[in-house]
């Protein structure tokens, strides 16, 4: 659902965080549950900056973000199927661009990609080692709910 295809014409928005396992796949199937529910074309889609760090994980995604994904009733599928590396097509493809953290991707974007660094957006989600999911994800629902608003959909 997350791909463009001929047939969605509507903006896509970028999430990106750093192993694509966790927040930025939270964003994703939010966004897309939400956007779906109210017929809008708008889709997500998701991105890691260092998706080599998940790489020995047992799931390809977050136990937590799937566990949360099934208490809001939001299909597994709204998220992309594993985890994937942010590459330049992805920035030149989204619509509006969002990086969980600023403190921890924005040096990262300044590594991998510094024409991109300072052309999107930051939230400040911390991840896993400064955050309980608990409070992270709910976060991450309250800000794509804004960020919809404002978008309108």
């Amino acid at each position: 659902m997350a791909q463009r295809t001929s047939a969605d014409s509507g903006p896509l928005t970028l999430f990106v965080c750093t192993g694509n396992f966790y927040r930025s796949r939270h964003a994703e199937a939010l966004f897309n549950w939400h956007a779906t529910r109210a017929g809008h074309p708008a889709r997500a889609f998701s991105r890691g900056l260092l998706t080599s760090l998940v790489a020995d994980e047992p799931t390809l995604l977050s136990r937590d973000t799937e566990r949360r994904l099934r208490e809001l009733g939001i299909p597994l599928e709204l998220t992309g199927a594993a985890p994937t590396q942010l590459r330049r097509e992805d920035l030149e493809r989204a619509h509006r661009t969002i990086a969980l953290k600023k403190d921890e991707h924005h040096a990262m974007m300044l590594q991998a990609h510094p024409e991109w660094a300072d052309r999107i957006e930051y939230w400040s989600v911390h991840d896993i080692d400064c955050a309980h999911p608990d409070q992270a994800l709910p976060q991450i629902e309250e800000q794509v709910l804004e960020l919809m608003r404002t978008l309108r959909i």
